[in-house]
């Protein structure tokens, strides 16, 4: 008893006290050996910690791989591909989510290949909304987008980021009518009224008394729209769309679709022809500024590849032939000039957005007596679609006569800046294609807005994202916009278009 009590007595020493222990602190001793063994087993435990990490991203389900691995390459699946991340992509985007039943239900993948948008046709319209159509379908997709925009916030709103303000202005639309075209007008108001628009008819005296800046000379009537109608930020929209579908979970891409891998079958139609009816298993993603591509297999491709579209269906060989299989996409680029001027005693901040018979339009921009204003060329003076060049002359001579003819204060204008945009232009009745496409079973379209796409895109998207997931058309019949119209040779025309 007597030893395990000096044995305890002498355990105690050791643990409580260090008779020999030198004072931590900067005049310690060091042991160059302590300080190797140290270093030696940190390096040890360091290696063995990546070891076992990377083992365990080697189990099944990891996305680990021995290789690099291109971080900005797309998945290699997707549900949905929708080519074109302008804002009628990222619209279908934002819709297909918000209707998914279950969080990341739908893998949707967005791809564009400039995400600099240095020459969409989105930032580089006039960004007007109105709903002075004649096809009671272009009107119902304005209204429709207007409210959703008077609403941007409840929609497109994202947790902890800026709301997004459009900065609308709400100054509405007013054509003017010569004598020929006015009864036109009269109809073209029947059936707006009938719709649902608030808009009034004007005669020149009631037109002088509002806007007595005008020259009504040859101004039998006029049409002013009072509610949801005016101009926009075009990029806030498309940024605003962007944000809110990614902050769901869609996925950005850049890259540009340069080919499908697709299946084949034949089958005769009703007169005996064979059609050969196409099915989409990938698309090939080309990444910017090298070799290096993404297959990425999908059940269904989206076309919003606006003024591009038609090269998308080429790389499918759909549009040869002379049956139904030789139809083409008829979309194509078209470029219009945009141009800046200033006139310090030009209209006030009441101007709205004029659309002349002539052809020439134009609005407020910002303050301080700047405008925006052009036309669209005669059909056979259509300017060269291969760049974005602006062509000066064509405004001294087309434009600025007619509009210092409109507006005698403008015979002082002068030119600050200018701008060209394409439009995807719909050669067969310049109305959108929205819809399914006969001859390639997953491919949906939604492109040829000819101008009318950023007002028309959130009501489009929407329209999209029903047809995909509810198989048709819930909230607004967008059938007689369909590719069929173009199969059967029956053109949508819109009168009056701009």
């Amino acid at each position: 008893m007597s030893a395990w009590r000096r044995l305890r007595a002498v355990g105690g020493l050791f643990r409580g006290t260090r008779p020999h222990a030198w004072p931590r602190g900067r005049n310690a001793p060091l042991s160059a050996g302590t300080a190797l063994r140290n270093d030696f087993f940190k390096d040890v435990e360091t290696q063995l910690a990546a070891m076992r990490k990377k083992a365990s991203d080697a189990l099944p389900g990891s996305s680990w791989s021995p290789f690099d691995v291109n971080p900005n390459l797309p998945p290699e699946r997707a549900d949905i591909v929708i080519v074109g991340g302008g804002v009628v992509g990222w619209s279908i985007a934002y819709w297909l989510k918000l209707k998914e039943r279950v969080r990341d239900g739908v893998r949707v993948l967005v791809v564009e290949k400039d995400l600099t948008y240095s020459q969409a046709s989105t930032v580089l319209s006039a960004g007007g909304i109105r709903q002075q159509f004649s096809l009671p379908e272009n009107i119902q997709l304005s209204m429709a987008s207007a409210h959703f925009m008077r609403n941007i916030n409840e929609h497109l709103g994202v947790l902890n980021e800026d709301p997004v303000d459009l900065q609308f202005n709400h100054s509405g639309y007013l054509f003017l009518a010569s004598e020929k075209v006015a009864p036109i007008m009269e109809e073209n108001y029947s059936t707006q009224r009938k719709a649902g628009a608030e808009v009034s008819l004007l005669s020149p005296d009631q037109l002088r008394g509002k806007f007595p800046w005008i020259n009504t000379d040859g101004v039998a009537l006029a049409s002013y729209g009072l509610e949801n109608e005016g101009w926009f930020d075009p990029w806030t929209l498309l940024n605003a769309f962007r944000r809110k579908a990614i902050s769901m979970g869609a996925i950005q891409c850049c890259g540009e679709v340069t080919d499908f891998k697709y299946t084949t079958k034949r089958i005769l139609t009703g007169n005996g022809n064979e059609v050969h009816l196409r099915r989409i298993k990938s698309v090939k993603v080309q990444m910017p500024g090298t070799l290096e591509y993404q297959p990425v297999e999908c059940a269904i491709v989206v076309n919003a590849a606006g003024a591009s579209s038609a090269r998308l269906m080429e790389m499918l060989a759909v549009g040869h032939g002379d049956d139904a299989a030789g139809t083409l996409l008829p979309v194509e680029p078209r470029k219009r000039y945009v141009y800046v001027v200033h006139c310090p005693d030009g209209p006030g901040l009441d101007t709205p957005f004029v659309i002349d018979y002539s052809g020439v339009y134009f609005r407020r921009e910002g303050m301080g007596g700047n405008y925006i204003a052009g036309m669209s060329p005669e059909e056979g003076e259509e300017p060269d679609a291969s760049n974005l060049e602006v062509d000066h002359q064509f405004f001294e001579d087309k434009v600025w006569p007619k509009l210092a003819h409109r507006v005698p204060a403008f015979e002082k204008l002068k030119v600050t800046s200018s701008w060209a945009g394409f439009y995807d232009y719909n050669t067969f009745d310049q109305n959108a294609i929205i819809g399914t496409h006969p001859l390639v079973a997953n491919m949906y379209i939604a492109t040829g807005f000819s101008g009318h796409g950023l007002q028309q895109a959130p009501a489009a998207g929407r329209s999209v994202a029903e047809l995909i997931l509810d198989g048709n058309f819930t909230t607004l019949d967008l059938s007689g916009l369909s590719f069929r119209r173009i199969l059967a040779g029956e053109p949508m025309l819109e009168r009056n278009i701009v």
